[in-house]
């Protein structure tokens, strides 16, 4: 009994793992191994505009497989793969990269982290330039002459204690 769920359970995960490999329908599939390849590549690096988080050639939705169908029909037509990926850009803007490229436009989305760590370094070191010119603005001793003599008194009569 222990065995048919064990083998049930690894039937379960294994349609679960290859679900995602079902999107790109029989249909879709080009003739050409050598285009069906690219087309496969190149769906990967698009993003499914209605799932956002999924590759185009991972998702089962309308707008996916209308874009599958692009890619494939592009290749056909004999662009290469960056005409492509210009093409698909052109048409729904650099959102729909899953990596996006760099350029004026994401200038910022690439530079702000360095940015950010930078000017947090700068904070970090002003403040602590400042931090030790106040502990030794007194000559290494901020205490007058009275205080340094009650100091040494309690400290006198603490040792006598012990």
């Amino acid at each position: 009994m222990i065995v048919l769920r064990q083998v049930l359970a690894a039937f379960l995960l294994t349609l679960a793992l290859i679900g995602p490999a079902l999107a790109v329908n029989p249909d879709e599939v080009l003739d050409d191994p050598a285009l069906e390849a690219r087309a496969r590549a190149l769906s990967l690096e698009f993003r499914c505009l209605v799932c956002q988080n999924q590759s185009i050639d991972d998702s089962n939705a309308e707008l996916a497989r209308d874009l599958r169908l692009l890619v494939r029909e592009r290749l056909v037509a004999g662009d290469s793969d960056q005409d492509v990926i210009d093409y698909v850009v052109s048409r729904y803007g650099e959102f729909v990269l899953l990596k996006p490229r760099f350029s004026v436009q994401t200038l910022l989305l690439w530079g702000a982290p360095i940015g950010i760590f930078l000017i947090g370094a700068g904070v970090m070191l002003v403040n602590s330039r400042g931090r030790d010119k106040t502990v030794n603005a007194g000559g290494g001793n901020s205490l007058s002459e009275a205080e340094q003599a009650e100091l040494a008194k309690v400290l006198k009569d603490r040792d006598r204690e012990v």
